[in-house]
């Protein structure tokens, strides 16, 4: 392990900081709120829509110059859920602080009953080359138990219109839903699977506190999947969609070749991004920030002239080392142990602690000149990101 920085004071050390490239942008609208939700999002209320359009465009006017972006992400809710006209209005108000860059991805999310032509017109107008789907299912039953409001009908249009105008397109799956069997997500599976689609994320349905589901699992109106039969649909997931020449490449992430989510890259590699709209996450210079959660907290603060900001938060130099560490771990291809260390000043033998050794005589983390988890340890990456990022001996 390279000990360059055996030398360096580690409580002031701070890496050079590079200016973000990739650009976030959360649209709260949704049609209805499905009862696993727990994101920042208004349903029913699109008189709200040029109310936000106002506080995007102020928001993103605070900035004082111009920046060249790599990639761009509509997130929500569900940015296809505005106007052609809206969205027009968002890109241009985008334009006004970045420049895509020659390559640029430019990301939307859309739900597969608004991909009308219009919207699919108007997302190519405005530059969008990669559609992510809010697929999850493609059984009735199974979308309806997840309150849904698509049909399969419905997804097989939106891809056909999304191919129409995007270099990649992605579908999103949830497994593991209420009564949900594993022979009923194969079955989920490989209807998702002959759409052929560039890009697949598979994610276990959680229970969110305050959400619906939340409340009805308490309830005990539904039930939740054991932990063995989340893992099997989990591995059988990994070993069909890797067949099917999707790689995995993140822990609920896969894709062919050449069509992995640059703009998701970006935070598994602890690069900085810029975020603007309700509940929006950024870092910039060192620093964290979230806004406001609420949609009508963020219009009040916005039009007040004040930053929305919820929370904000600069870790010292250990502490950032370690969240670094445990994100990129999500990454299939892990950290480069060099660089990490000369771009943190912490070495990930030093981080990882008597867990490193540990965890590679069981099988869960392999480090040589790069540190990963094997299939094995992803599945309980969640344990072994608590025990990264507590600082343990």
């Amino acid at each position: 392990m390279n000990q360059r920085f055996d030398n360096v004071d580690r409580d002031t050390f701070r890496p050079a900081l590079a200016l973000p490239r990739s650009v976030y942008v959360h649209v709260p609208f949704c049609r209805h709120r499905c009862g696993y939700c727990n994101f920042s999002v208004v349903a029913g209320r699109d008189y709200l829509v040029d109310r936000f359009l106002n506080a995007i465009e102020t928001e993103i006017g605070w900035l004082d110059r111009q920046f060249e972006i790599d990639t761009l992400f509509l997130g929500g809710g569900t940015p296809s859920h505005l106007s052609p006209a809206n969205l027009e209005r968002l890109m241009a108000a985008i334009r006004a602080r970045f420049s895509l860059a020659d390559n640029a991805e430019v990301t939307a999310e859309c739900n597969p009953n608004d991909l009308d032509e219009a919207t699919a017109s108007a997302l190519a107008a405005i530059g969008v080359n990669r559609v992510s789907l809010g697929v999850q299912s493609l059984d009735a039953a199974k979308l309806a138990s997840l309150e849904r409001d698509h049909t399969a009908d419905d997804v097989h249009r939106a891809v056909e219109r999304a191919r129409s105008f995007a270099t990649s397109v992605s579908v999103d799956l949830i497994f593991a839903a209420p009564g949900e069997t594993r022979d009923a997500w194969q079955v989920d599976l490989d209807a998702a699977l002959r759409l052929q689609t560039d890009h697949v994320s598979a994610y276990e349905l959680t229970y969110e506190k305050g959400t619906q589901f939340w409340n009805r699992l308490n309830a005990e109106a539904i039930t939740e999947a054991d932990e063995d039969t989340q893992a099997d649909m989990y591995t059988h997931a990994i070993e069909r969609l890797n067949d099917a020449g999707l790689a995995q490449y993140e822990i609920s992430s896969f894709a062919k070749e050449g069509h992995r989510c640059r703009h998701n890259e970006v935070y598994w590699n602890g690069r900085p991004y810029f975020a603007f709209g309700p509940s929006a996450a950024r870092f910039v210079d060192g620093v964290r920030e979230m806004n406001h959660l609420s949609t009508m907290k963020y219009f009040k603060q916005v039009e007040a002239g004040e930053r929305p900001i919820d929370f904000r938060e600069q870790l010292s130099p250990e502490p950032a080392a370690r969240e670094r560490l445990a994100i990129a771990l999500r990454h299939v291809d892990g950290v480069e142990c060099e660089s990490f260390e000369r771009e943190t000043g912490f070495s990930v033998a030093q981080l990882l602690g008597k867990h490193g050794p540990s965890w590679q005589q069981d099988g869960l983390l392999v480090m040589d000149d790069r540190v990963r988890l094997t299939s094995a340890g992803r599945m309980i990456y969640n344990h072994i990101s608590s025990l990264i990022e507590r600082a343990v001996a």
